[in-house]
């Protein structure tokens, strides 16, 4: 056989020859026994093909070459077996040539060499980068071993190509950064939100007065059985839960025939998402099936087809139950842009090539078309292609088994289209007042078909396409009112966190992006427009109902949700200016993982605000004598230039160090800054005022940061003119200092008023009035002395315009007719026929231009230039 190596007879070991031949011996019979198993059609079928292979001759052969065993010298007579192998295999009953009877069996006995396997490397493309950032494909380790040895005999050389594997992986790193924001962009996005909250509720309010429209009323009403509205309405002679019973009956059997009769055609509201760059707005589509209901008019004719979104079809269903008299509310899940960092944004559109993919519609269309041409015509013959195998089966005449055509007068079923990409929760729903128990319970018809479940209304965070933070229920007067507790199962720890009155954070006094109010300030007086102007006793119940279901919120199971939490609080998230009460009590532990340590957890109201004697000094008290320290805060690391910007989040409990020993602390703050609680300080008291003399500080001011300040004996005069007016009357006086505007780390003191004595406060105000009405005089004065000198002016123009035009009448004249005879004599010349349009009047003098010098040497007549 070639490529394996024969001894000598005479060669060798004896030994070695009798084991060489008992495994000679050993395979041929196994060899006997194969060929036993093998029946004899197979054998003589492998005859006849290698016959054929040795009547085409060597070169033809398909088996590569055997490959020689480790340490095998060259046998010079390789090529005589390699003649006699094909020779060998026609006669595989052939006994003396055993090796080559074993032809198929000899693989498993012989080792081959494998080439050295390649090892695939790649470089990072930079040292900061993880392992974990890196990709790796399944590799099938079978198919590699099996196709390297055909492999290795055609070459050994591997190129790889690594370009267009980094290409996909770097913008899948890119696509997971985000951009930072900064504080101007954060207050940028706050405003927003404020404004696309403002106009949400507007339009909520817009459609709940759709649905008292008494048009689309009477269309609904009808859809009403009498048996519905006896439920709906049930008699006053029942008991409290009958009443109950009967109410949430006739809401279901509404609910079910409002879900049968309405068809959802369009696209409703959704998640609101913020733009990565302006680029992925330029290339921006509204979806197709977007709700096309604009109007009232709009509304009243998808009361009439009873179709449209699925947020149409929860204030239709308002409007039924109002017709049946049930007082509902129509609910809202507000969806404004985020006012917090980390919210999900918009998806970046794909890149879709052309000729573009066939959607799953066109698919199923094209397929069901190939079917309908390809149906063979049932009263055709068939082929004999066609046939089942019996000669007589194309004279068989196949019966024909089509479904007989629909009458006509059958009406055809809408099919009803399916929106793809919404929520799987709704955004609009109804609540229905329970009279028996004074209590609003949700029903939502459409989405979910739940009743008197608020909780199972709420998205998941998953969710891009609703996020419930503002959920706001409208009542039939225009009343409304703020519902999440009601339906958030985590409002503190993480509703409340995405809201513009949770933005400003617990012990956090500045407001929310410089506009004056906090956050939940904002949103009481957003709210305050449809609030009633007194509240009913239906209203306290629900005020008590929401706050208990606040109250007995769980406590959260994670660290992160601890943070800011107005209920409980962990030491590592107590800020700077936080410190705990003496003796505060724990009332549980948490874990941040199943190997760290266990944190106590404390209540948010054991949690006090400590600050620096000069911040309570701003705000108007002083710490008592004797009081010690709470805490001690190291200073700050100054920051480098260009980044000492000043923050409005800076707690202010430092800034003393730059401003000497202001309060008698030298020696605390050489270590860092002393703070103190509330507990300590008292109200500050300014010293009076005694034989009309107010008291000044070093530079001549008084500090008056809040209205408790003002000294007794005294009053503050908030005017601009009030220093003026005291000095006239000659009183003593001091500017009021309110507070510091500050332009990085440097303050600008603001003075706004004086304080004065307490018996001159009267006739302060009076010379204020007087200087006011004198400054009010003299306006008037400026504004008469500016009119007459423009009608001067004017005048003076007019004058000069009539005697320059009263001598250039005559000279006028003359050009006119010496112009017109030469016109005249150049038309002769050039053939006659000329009209008048056609005369040269480049040589004539304009009369404007004669105006508009004699403008700027009298400087525009005294009235156009000034």
């Amino acid at each position: 056989m070639a490529g394996r190596k024969r001894n000598a007879p005479g060669d060798g070991n004896p030994f070695a020859r009798t084991t060489r031949a008992t495994v000679a011996s050993q395979r041929s019979q196994r060899n006997a026994a194969a060929r036993s198993a093998v029946p004899d059609v197979y054998r003589e079928m492998l005859r006849e093909a290698r016959a054929e292979v040795v009547s085409q001759g060597p070169s033809s052969s398909e088996r590569p070459l055997k490959r020689k065993r480790p340490g095998e010298k060259k046998n010079p007579n390789a090529a005589a077996p390699k003649e006699e192998a094909p020779r060998s295999a026609a006669c595989p009953g052939n006994g003396d040539h055993h090796d080559d009877n074993g032809d198929d069996d000899g693989i498993e006995f012989e080792d081959v060499v494998l080439p050295p396997a390649t090892v695939q490397t790649m470089v990072m493309p930079s040292d900061d980068e993880d392992d974990d950032d890196a990709m790796f494909e399944d590799v099938d380790i079978n198919h590699g071993v099996t196709s390297a040895v055909p492999a290795a005999s055609e070459s050994r050389e591997l190129t790889l190509n690594l370009t267009a594997q980094e290409a996909l992986m770097a913008p899948r790193r890119s696509a997971d950064r985000r951009k930072t924001l900064g504080k101007e962009e954060k207050e940028r996005r706050v405003e927003i939100h404020k404004m696309h909250l403002l106009c949400l509720l507007a339009h909520v309010e817009r459609r709940n007065r759709w649905c008292n429209d008494q048009k689309v009323q009477d269309l609904l009403r009808p859809l009403l059985s009498e048996k519905m509205i006896q439920f709906l309405n049930p008699r006053a002679s029942l008991t409290q839960y009958g009443q109950a019973e009967s109410l949430k009956s006739g809401i279901h059997e509404a609910s079910i025939m409002f879900k049968t009769k309405f068809k959802i055609t369009e696209r409703g509201l959704r998640r609101a998402l913020w733009a990565e760059d302006e680029e992925q707005l330029k290339n921006y589509q509204l979806p197709d099936d977007i709700e096309s209901t604009h109007d009232q008019q709009d509304f009243i004719e998808a009361a009439k087809t009873l179709s449209g979104s699925r947020d149409v079809g929860a204030q239709l269903f308002c409007a039924l139950l109002r017709s049946a008299g049930i007082e509902t509310r129509l609910v809202c899940s507000l969806q404004p842009l985020a006012c917090v960092p980390g919210a999900p944004t918009l998806p970046k559109q794909r890149k879709i090539d052309k000729p573009s993919r066939p959607s799953k519609g066109e698919v199923y269309a094209a397929a069901m078309a190939k079917y309908e041409t390809k149906a063979p015509d049932p009263g055709a013959t068939p082929s004999p292609r066609r046939r089942l195998g019996h000669p007589l089966a194309a004279a068989y005449h196949v019966p024909s088994m089509a479904a007989p055509s629909p009458s006509p007068s059958r009406p055809e079923i809408p099919q009803v289209k399916r929106i793809r990409g919404e929520s799987p929760y709704p955004m609009y729903w109804v609540e229905v007042l329970d009279q028996a128990y004074q209590k609003w319970h949700p029903v939502d018809a459409l989405v979910t078909g739940t009743q008197w479940k608020p909780r199972a209304l709420e998205p998941p965070a998953s969710d891009r396409e609703n996020c419930m933070t503002y959920v706001v229920a409208f009542e039939a007067d225009g009343s409304a009112r703020d519902v999440t507790r009601r339906y958030a199962k985590a409002y503190n720890s993480k509703t409340k966190r995405l809201r513009i009155d949770g933005i400003s954070t617990y012990g956090n006094r500045t407001s929310t992006a410089g506009s004056g109010l906090t956050g939940e300030r904002w949103w009481r007086r957003a709210m305050r427009k449809y609030a009633r102007p007194w509240p009913t006793d239906l209203d306290q119940i629900e005020k008590t109902e929401l706050a208990a279901e606040e109250a007995k919120e769980p406590m959260p199971r994670n660290v992160a949700d601890f943070k800011d939490h107005p209920v409980y609080a962990l030491e590592r998230h107590l800020r700077r200016n936080e410190v705990l009460v003496p003796g505060a009590q724990t009332t549980g532990t948490v874990g941040a993982g199943s190997k760290a340590p266990l944190e106590r957890i404390y209540r948010r109201r054991d949690v006090r605000i400590a600050w620096s004697r000069e911040k309570w000094y701003r705000m108007g008290r002083e710490v008592k004598p004797g009081e010690e320290p709470v805490l001690i805060l190291p200073k700050r690391i100054p920051k480098r230039p260009g980044f000492n910007d000043y923050n409005d989040d800076n707690d202010g409990e430092d800034d003393e160090s730059d401003r000497g020993d202001l309060f008698g602390d030298g020696a605390a703050a050489a270590a860092g800054t002393p703070i103190y609680t509330e507990e300590q300080t008292e109200l500050y008291q300014a010293p009076p005022v005694r034989n009309g003399r107010v008291p000044k500080n070093r530079f001549g001011n008084i500090d008056l940061y809040v209205p408790s300040m003002v000294p007794a004996g005294g009053e503050h005069v908030a005017h601009e003119r009030a220093a003026q007016a005291a000095f006239i009357l000659g009183v003593d006086y001091a500017p009021a200092l309110t507070g510091f505007q500050f332009k990085g780390r440097q303050g600008t003191a603001v003075l706004h008023g004086v304080v004065v004595p307490k018996e001159c406060e009267e006739g302060v105000w009076a010379v204020i009035e007087g200087l006011t009405d004198l400054d009010a005089e003299l306006e008037r004065e400026r504004k008469s002395r500016t009119a007459l000198r423009m009608w001067s002016r004017f005048l003076k123009g007019l004058r000069i315009r009539e005697r320059i035009w009263a001598g250039a009448e005559e000279q006028g004249e003359g050009k006119d007719e010496a112009v017109v005879g030469k016109g005249k004599e150049n038309a002769a010349d050039d053939g006659g026929g000329g009209d008048d349009d056609d005369v040269d009047m480049a040589g004539v003098e304009s009369d404007v231009s004669e105006e508009y010098f004699m403008g700027e040497d009298e400087e525009g007549g005294g009235f156009l230039i000034d």
